[in-house]
This record gives C-alpha cells, sequence and structure tokens, in this order.
C-alpha cells in the first residue's frame, strides 16, 4: 500500500507539471495562429491509451510515462517528420512566423515550471506559515550521527555559518548548504571553530543514504508517550526526565536512543527522575521494539505566518533559492571525490523519497521543486530539449540567418542521442542502487 501511495503521488506531480509545461507551448503557439497538432501526457510510441481530435488537435495520454510533448506545425522536433517539412511553409507553421514569436512559444513551457513553482512555493507559505527552528534557540546544540562526525561535526556544536553566510535557521535546508558546503564556523566549548567541510565525509553521507545527519539537540525529558505502550504499562509520563539506562548515564535524548538501539531481547533498566526524586523501571525490551516515548522539541519552533501580499516575494526567494541549489549541487556531482553522479536518482529512485502516507504540504513542495528542476534541465542549450531550440533562434536574432533545416535535424539527433544517453544511465543507477 505504501510503494502504491509513493507512486500515486509521483505520478500525479509529474502529470500536473508536464500537462502545464506543455500548456505552455500550446498557449502562445495557438496565440501566435501556429496549429498544433497533438498534445499528449506521456509519449504514444506506437499506440495511445487515450486520444480524441478536437478542433484541429488530437488530444492524448500515451503509455510511456517519460513526459510529454506538444506537436506543433512546420517545427524539427523529436517526431522528425521530414515529410511535413518538404512541403512549402504554410502561414500556420511554426517556421512561418518571426523569430521572436517562435522564440516565446519555445520558452512558454520553462516559463509556466517557474511560475507554478512560485505559486505553489507562495500558498504553502499562506496557508502553513514558515516553522523552523531559529539557531539561537539550540542551547544544547547539534547531534551528529558518524557520518556527520565524518565532515567535521561534533556532538554540542552550534553552527554560526556556512561558508560565510550565517546560519540562522536550523531546518532540513541546512543539511543541503553543508553538502554544497566548502567551509563552516561553529561553536565548540566556548571557542569559534572554523574547519573545511571534508569532501570525503560527504561521499560517506550520500552513500548511507540514512538521512538528516545532524539534527538539534535535545534534552532528556519526556515530552510524548504514546497510549498502550511498554511506557505507559510501567508508568512513565510526560515531564519525567531520563537520567539512565541499564547503568549509563544519560544528560541528552540522544544518548538515550543510542543505549537503547543496542538493547536487543534483555531486560531494560531506565533510571527517571520526577519532580526531583529519582526512581527506577525495568522491563524486557524485544529487538527494535519501541519503548514509546520521544522527546517534545515543539518548544523550539517558531512560526512566521504570512499574507498574501507578503508571500509573493518569499514564494519568488523560495523558488530562486531551489533553483540555485540545484544549479549547485552539480559540484557534488562532478566532485571526483565526492563521486555524487553515482548517487543521481532517476523516476525509481525519486519514487523512493516520496512520502509513503500521503501528505499534501510533502507532496506539494516536491511539485514544486521539480518543477524548478524541469524548468532548468529544459533550458540547457541541449538541440532536442527546449534550450537547444533557443539556442538556434537566439543565433537567428542575433546574426540574421536561419539555420539550416539540414542543420537542425542534425542538432536535434545529437541533442536526442545526448538526452537517451543521460536516460539510460540514470535508470542504471536507480537499477543498481534498488539492486544493492
Amino acid at each position: 500500500m505504501e510503494l502504491f501511495i509513493q507512486i500515486s503521488q509521483f505520478v500525479l506531480a509529474i502529470s500536473i507539471l508536464v500537462i502545464l509545461h506543455e500548456f505552455g507551448h500550446f498557449l502562445p503557439a495557438r496565440w501566435f495562429g501556429i496549429k498544433v497538432e497533438k498534445f499528449f501526457l506521456f509519449f504514444d510510441v506506437k499506440f495511445a491509451l487515450f486520444k480524441k481530435k478536437i478542433g484541429d488537435t488530437v488530444y492524448g495520454v500515451g503509455w510511456l510515462p517519460l513526459g510529454g510533448y506538444v506537436k506543433i506545425a512546420g517545427m524539427i522536433d523529436e517526431s522528425m517528420d521530414k515529410e511535413q517539412m518538404a512541403q512549402p511553409a504554410q502561414p500556420w507553421e511554426f517556421r512561418s512566423k518571426p523569430a521572436w514569436q517562435r522564440l516565446i512559444v519555445m520558452v512558454g513551457g520553462v516559463t509556466v515550471n517557474v511560475l507554478l513553482a512560485w505559486v505553489i512555493f507562495s500558498t504553502l507559505l499562506v496557508v502553513n506559515g514558515d516553522v523552523y527552528i531559529p539557531a539561537d534557540r539550540l542551547k544544547y546544540g547539534i547531534e551528529v550521527t558518524e557520518e556527520g562526525e565524518a565532515l567535521g561535526f561534533q556532538n554540542g556544536d552550534q553552527i554560526l555559518s556556512i561558508d560565510d553566510k550565517k546560519v540562522q535557521k536550523f531546518g532540513d535546508g541546512i543539511l543541503f548548504d553543508i553538502l554544497l558546503g566548502d567551509n563552516a564556523v561553529v561553536l565548540r566549548d566556548g571557542k569559534e571553530v572554523p574547519f573545511p567541510i571534508s569532501d570525503q565525509g560527504k561521499k560517506i553521507i550520500l552513500e548511507s543514504k540514512k538521512g538528516a545527519f545532524l539534527s538539534p539537540r535535545a534534552s532528556n525529558v519526556i515530552g510524548v508517550v504514546a497510549p498502550n505502550s511498554l511506557a505507559t504499562e510501567h508508568g512513565i509520563e510526560i515531564g519525567d526526565r531520563i537520567v539512565g539506562i541499564n547503568g549509563n548515564s544519560v544528560t541528552y535524548w540522544g544518548q538515550f536512543e543510542d543505549l537503547l538501539a543496542d538493547a536487543k531481547d534483555e531486560n531494560l533498566t531506565i533510571t527517571l527522575e520526577r519532580n526531583g526524586s529519582p526512581f527506577t523501571k525495568t522491563f524486557f525490551i524485544k529487538e527494535g521494539q519501541p519503548v514509546g516515548v520521544i522527546t517534545d522539541t515543539k518548544e523550539l519552533l517558531v512560526k512566521d505566518e504570512y499574507g498574501i501580499l507578503a508571500s509573493i516575494p518569499e514564494g519568488w526567494n523560495r523558488t530562486i533559492s531551489s533553483l540555485t541549489k540545484q544549479v549547485r549541487q552539480f559540484k557534488l556531482i562532478f566532485n571526483k571525490e565526492v563521486q555524487g553522479y553515482k548517487q543521481v536518482k532517476g523516476p525509481i529512485g525519486i519514487v523512493e523519497m516520496m512520502s509513503p502516507t500521503w501528505d499534501w504540504v510533502k507532496f506539494w513542495s516536491f511539485t514544486a521543486m521539480f518543477s524548478v528542476w524541469l524548468a532548468f534541465v529544459n533550458i540547457l542549450p541541449i538541440p532536442a530539449l527546449d534550450g537547444g531550440h533557443v539556442m538556434f533562434l537566439l543565433y537567428e536574432m542575433i546574426s540574421g540567418k536561419k539555420p539550416s533545416e539540414k542543420t537542425l535535424e542534425r542538432g536535434q539527433i545529437i541533442g536526442f542521442i545526448i538526452v537517451m544517453g543521460l536516460m539510460l544511465v540514470i535508470f542504471g543507477n536507480d537499477i543498481w542502487n534498488l539492486f544493492k
């Protein structure tokens, strides 16, 4: 069931993005009087799951879920329709229109992707606000995994800056900033300590796939007790302080979790304090069985509310920030020591990243991020992508000379080979990681 939910979220997100992207090409084409012959979600190689002709356009759904397309009359595209291109140009064809109109048609899809991300980010701010932990509230500093230690961080550190940029908010974004960063400054034992962020540590984190490598360090006070759990059976209450487990002292919640993880099919003795008075609880715990208690970090959280007007510029900032991070991640992909290219994810890997339960906030956050990613990929100056067409159009507008149809056809073939090669590498990575 969880896999079905993950696949459903991914397919829905991709369907929304593809339809709106292609609509970004379709709408200006129709404005300029260009005939659009097909509008398809997914590719209809040999056959389509559904199609219907309305006016001059055939609308449909293909069976191969690798994107979608609009077939614009009089344009050299992936269909390589040489028969049509051999005929005299018609006034309703793409090739008959001025270069500036053709340019608007080609950048339409990318424009829609960027605008969609902007709208989603802004709407999420209006509906949910911005919930985060101010960096100056982490009085106990951070809790670091072994992978985080490989980067150079230590338990109790307070992160002051990454690449000379002051850290003001603690959340998922800081993990990405650290992986993309070169240097950090932390407050350690009362002293500011600068250090380079280890490339070897980044490689370890990317290969581990364990998620967060550092988190806010929490106190040892119980904030939540699950009903019908071992904790409730033995009278453990909210507000109790865990000070020891099996004779080992506990000061922070992470220590308790580490010690608990080592307990396997044995009697567990927990020493607690309630209103300053110590007491112990002993019970048998099976390997992997939860005690049913967690700490409460809600007191650290801050929520900034956003009205519609305030959300617009902040939504744009988040769109640009998402784009910037996605461009910067290429430094990980092409770094010889980090070898980030081995962790590039295709559809299979992305499905695994989706929430196993239907979470609309996470769904729309992913859709916004992926919309920015599609905009960036499509505008790359590779023939067969929107950016390749834009590259040829800009050449035409600057030089005053239109590239020959033979040049465009060759470029389309080369671009198609490049794109297919990249897709094979990405799918190969997905399958290899799945087997591993």
